[in-house]
């Protein structure tokens, strides 16, 4: 693995944090103050194709390796985390959509999720299904041209405001439900389709700046052009997604957390106590060293995870889940390490501490809690080809 970045790379890193600086960290309080969804912003950064990073080019994305949109991302959630978070799910959402998805669907929906003129949610997680998603009850039933949804799902980012469902739904034949992971299908649904409706917007510690509302499936009819996939299908496509997904969002941890290291840098070179800038107290130097290096060990193992996914490595999934893992957990502990070195400044809104904090302790929870990805590593490590991962 190469560590430098090429030419191409950083180009790609500096434009991603032209757009940080200018469009995302001035507004990033207000939006978590005021709870507002910046779709305009969004819709700008789909004109520089940051809405389909590494959605394929037959589908008009910019077709990257999962490393190269990693470096992005990294640099969006510097100036914003909630903002830069939701577009890496929707990133994951539409590559779904363009994968797996016949010519009726790529058709009609990626253009406008492309462009960031339409955005896109993943719905996934239910009431009583979230860490044991093959447990969904959502139902997909067969009828004359497509199939009928009924069902729930929680917790979905942006829902009420996006444009495009990405569903997973169990198959029903008849009244017999196809149980387990292989009776779960995909869909990608119009949120408009008569039948849809969605719960209050959640008032929630962090990600501000995107609603999360529950989606309730009431007799919504979807053409069976729009099923991703194969039936029954559905469960891979959301675990191939996931695994992505999990890159990202430590991504995300990763770039504020750079954030949190410099904000911190700058604050211990002006604020003085006892006659001499707090930078010069050694307890406050080792503290900050070691914000940096396990910033840097999460960076380093993010951008190695993503590179294996890239090769298409038969270990990528144990390396996403330990990346994940890691560089949330890391990247909180910097953040708040950070707060605590700001003292009373750190807690109070005028400084971003305190949202960084609040901003990056979900993705210890979403795309599989820290527990989960523990699950998946040991599992893999208990196999006979153990040495092989590591």
């Amino acid at each position: 693995m190469e560590f430098e970045l090429t030419d191409e790379q950083t180009a790609y890193q500096d434009l991603a944090r032209q757009f940080s600086d200018g469009e995302l960290a001035p507004f990033a309080a207000q939006w978590d103050e005021k709870e507002e969804f910046p779709k305009a912003v969004l819709n700008k950064a789909g004109e520089l194709g940051f809405c389909g990073l590494y959605t394929p080019e037959a589908a008009g994305g910019l077709g990257l390796p999962r490393l190269d949109a990693s470096i992005i991302f990294e640099e969006l959630a510097r100036g914003c985390t909630s903002t830069a978070a939701f577009l890496t799910i929707h990133n994951m959402a539409l590559w779904m959509v363009a994968s797996f998805g016949e010519a009726a669907a790529r058709d009609k929906f990626c253009p406008g999720l492309v462009s960031g003129e339409k955005l896109a949610s993943y719905c996934l997680t239910e009431p009583g299904a979230g860490s044991d998603a093959a447990a969904l009850k959502t139902a997909a039933r067969r009828v004359a041209g497509g199939y009928v949804l009924d069902g729930v799902k929680a917790f979905i980012s942006g829902a009420g405001d996006t444009d495009v469902l990405v569903v997973m739904a169990r198959l029903v034949n008849g009244e017999v439900a196809q149980q387990g992971a292989s009776g779960i299908c995909a869909f990608a649904v119009e949120a408009e389709s008569t039948g849809i409706g969605f719960g209050r917007k959640e008032a929630k510690m962090g990600w501000n700046s995107q609603p999360t509302r529950q989606v309730i499936f009431e007799n919504v009819f979807v053409p069976e052009g729009h099923r991703l996939g194969a039936e029954g299908d559905g469960f891979k496509i959301a675990m191939k997604g996931l695994d992505g997904g999990r890159i990202n969002i430590a991504t995300c941890s990763v770039g504020t957390a750079q954030a949190a290291v410099e904000q911190s840098r700058t604050y211990l070179g002006e604020r003085k106590a006892f006659g001499q800038f707090i930078g010069s107290f050694q307890g406050l130097q080792f503290k900050l060293a070691d914000m940096a290096t396990n910033l840097v060990a999460s960076r380093q193992m993010v951008r190695l995870a993503a590179a294996k996914l890239d090769r298409g490595s038969p270990d990528a999934t144990t390396y996403c889940a330990m990346a994940k893992r890691f560089a949330t957990d890391m990247c909180f502990e910097v953040c708040n390490d950070a707060l605590q070195l700001h003292g009373g400044y750190g807690y109070i809104k005028e400084f971003p501490l305190e949202r960084h904090v609040r901003d990056t302790r979900v993705h210890q929870i979403l795309e599989g809690t820290n527990e989960i990805m523990r699950v998946i590593i040991g599992r893999r490590l208990l196999l006979d080809s153990t040495a092989a991962v590591l």
